[in-house]
């Protein structure tokens, strides 16, 4: 469900029964396949003053819930509240980066150890009524040739599905944060700026609402958190900036044990599952990529390496997530699960 307003929602369905997969190629589910659509009601909440802008197993948890919750939080855009909807261009000479990235959380989820893996999926994302996009000086794929500020401002009319770029472009809505991950294994205050095994700035636009997230847990609690929300944004976002927006969003953590372990995060939907991988080139990535789908057709799917690596080739859809996140860039695969039999 699509929102354009932040506010606070009642009941949209009864609360459902979580099923832990058996694997983790199964989608979250109802056990009444009748309800698949409904959203499972709150039982913990976040604000947008609870956030951090760093991955650290030494920052401490915002919240701490038992596997099988569902929080709400609320998201600040990516700048902490240094643009506004009466922003203007000049205003992005003087941005501080340090506080980019505020992440609600960190949430401490009871029970999740190191070798774990942590399902997130996102029930329901709900955007502000504005947002921006930018041209930022030394930011961006094309930075060396795009050195002024430029600023676009969108109001996001309630009940419109679209943001308006122009009198005749629309860009559809399709809201995801930006960010998502877990603590990694260090005291050490990293950089939320690239993605990394432990997930981070993904920027993948296909994390929307119905999507569930795998991520390997690093420390105890896993420590997640969530951020950076995007209204709309294309594959790669070449200039460095999505539609920036705050949002509300409803998710639900479920702690996996015992099973496929993994190196950096996964994800799926109704029609395909699909891996990711962080690198310094488009090259490695893409070819951590493939190593990863072949190892989930390997171990999910029961195929011989070369079965897997010939599927890849045949059906594996290999994407550009982010060119911009520097050092990192990010590439997923994904996999249909029509051509799987699922």
């Amino acid at each position: 469900m699509i929102h354009n307003k932040l506010h606070d929602t009642g009941l949209r369905g009864f609360l459902y029964l979580f099923v832990l997969p058996l694997s983790m190629s199964c989608t979250s589910s109802n056990s009444d396949s009748s309800d698949n659509n409904a959203v499972p009601k709150p039982e913990y909440f976040l604000g947008s003053d609870q956030t951090h802008s760093r991955f650290s197993r030494s920052i401490p948890p915002a919240l701490t819930v038992p596997s099988g919750a569902v929080i709400q939080v609320h998201t600040k855009e990516v700048t902490n509240n240094q643009l506004t909807i009466h922003s203007v261009a000049e205003d992005l000479r003087t941005l501080d980066f340090d506080p980019i990235h505020p992440l609600t959380g960190p949430v401490f989820v009871e029970g999740a150890e190191p070798g774990d893996v942590l399902a997130v999926t996102l029930h329901e994302i709900e955007v502000a009524d504005w947002g921006w996009s930018a041209v930022i000086p030394g930011f961006g794929f094309l930075a060396e040739e795009f050195a002024e500020p430029y600023l676009k401002i969108f109001v996001l009319k309630e009940g419109e599905t679209f943001a308006r770029f122009s009198e005749k472009i629309r860009i559809p809505l399709s809201p995801f944060p930006g960010v998502m991950g877990v603590a990694p294994d260090t005291d050490s205050l990293l950089s939320t700026v690239p993605p990394r095994a432990n997930g981070g700035n993904m920027d993948n636009p296909f994390l929307t609402e119905g999507t569930t997230v795998y991520f390997p847990v690093f420390v105890k609690g896993a420590l997640f958190s969530i951020g950076d929300t995007h209204a709309a944004q294309g594959m790669g976002e070449v200039c460095g900036t999505a539609i920036e927006t705050p949002m509300r969003i409803v998710y639900e953590v479920n702690v996996i044990k015992g099973k496929r372990k993994i190196q950096e995060p996964e994800y799926e939907s109704e029609d395909y599952y699909a891996v990711t991988a962080f690198a310094t080139t488009l090259d490695d990535a893409a070819k951590k990529a493939t190593k990863y789908m072949i190892e989930y057709l390997v171990k999910e799917h029961r195929l011989e390496r070369n079965e897997a690596y010939v599927l890849c080739s045949l059906a594996g859809d290999l994407k550009i997530a982010e060119v911009v996140d520097v050092p990192n860039v990010l590439v997923s695969m994904h996999m249909s699960k029509e051509v799987l039999g699922m």
